[in-house]
């Protein structure tokens, strides 16, 4: 099984005639992703990689039947794409776009609020990897072939090392369930907390790596989560051990400004939760390893 995307998704790209849509649209669908179809507006009635382009999401919904969208719209417009997709009854949207004002981001966050919980799209990202079900398939930007199926979720802020951690699984013979990035920026669409809850939930998922970073209260968040409701293991690595207070590393979010925000005080907080932590980004595999290691010997 998988959480959020598997074989049977019906899926559409936003800014799909553009040079890096189709590049990674092409991609989506040799790995096996049901990519139904694309917008680009003003190109509406034509195709492209075999599949029909529309004008609007809403018209692609109606057509194709679509439930999720992978969005590859520039910055400036982006947010307009992603409410566009919820007023369209999309399910699931992927945002990979990086570079989206804050203030954008909070004009979106509204936007879905007056949606009912449970008719309410589900967002991942943006500035993301994507999510990707190995086997199964994926919708964002991640190398499929380093994934392998299995029954570990991933989930993690910063994509490059979501797909070490997963290379690194691999090499000790441990496969994923699905890996999640939802990216780096400080006002995203799902957090660890939404996305522990679904790994939670899934009876295919024995286990969690959780990668975080500096910056902002998810990982902590996410400790008191994992503490409190998850019966699964939590395996955790925290990036930036050696960044300066003030100062932003990489990712938008990734910046120190209060208590709890370095990776030093955030990887204390999942200790004390009883979350396992890796050392360093080269032992994420192998202390994943050791976790399913134990499980194995007590049952």
């Amino acid at each position: 099984m998988a959480i959020l995307l598997d074989e049977n998704t019906r899926v559409l790209i936003q800014g799909f005639t553009g040079r890096i849509g189709s590049f990674h649209a092409q991609e989506a669908i040799d790995y096996g992703t049901k990519i139904v179809g694309g917008v680009t507006p003003g190109r509406g009635g034509t195709n492209h990689l075999e599949r029909p382009v529309f004008n609007t999401v809403k018209g692609a919904v109606e057509e194709t039947g679509a439930e999720a969208s992978l969005v590859f719209v520039p910055p400036p417009f982006a947010a307009d794409a992603i409410m566009e997709a919820a007023d369209a009854g999309i399910r699931l949207c992927v945002c990979v776009t990086d570079g989206i004002p804050a203030q954008d981001m909070m004009r979106v966050k509204r936007f879905m609020r007056r949606y009912r919980n449970e008719s309410r799209m589900r967002l991942v990202g943006p500035n993301c990897a994507g999510v990707i079900s190995p086997g199964k398939a994926m919708m964002g930007i991640m190398p499929g072939h380093i994934y392998l199926q299995g029954r570990v979720g991933i989930v993690g802020r910063s994509g490059t090392l979501g797909y070490e951690a997963a290379s690194q699984m691999k090499e000790h013979g441990i496969g994923v369930s699905t890996s999640v990035g939802i990216g780096g920026d400080p006002i995203n669409g799902s957090s660890f907390v939404d996305t522990l809850r679904d790994f939670e939930a899934d009876p295919e998922t024995d286990a969690v790596m959780m990668i975080g970073e500096i910056g902002g209260p998810q990982e902590a968040e996410a400790a008191a989560f994992a503490r409190d409701h998850m019966t699964k293991p939590v395996i955790a690595y925290v990036a930036g051990l050696s960044a300066p207070k003030g100062r932003r590393m990489g990712h938008a979010g990734a910046i120190i400004s209060a208590f709890g925000e370095s990776a030093q005080e955030k990887v204390e907080i999942l200790k004390n939760a009883g979350v396992t932590v890796a050392p360093t980004p080269s032992e994420m595999g192998a202390t994943v390893a050791t976790v399913l290691g134990g499980l194995n010997q007590a049952a």
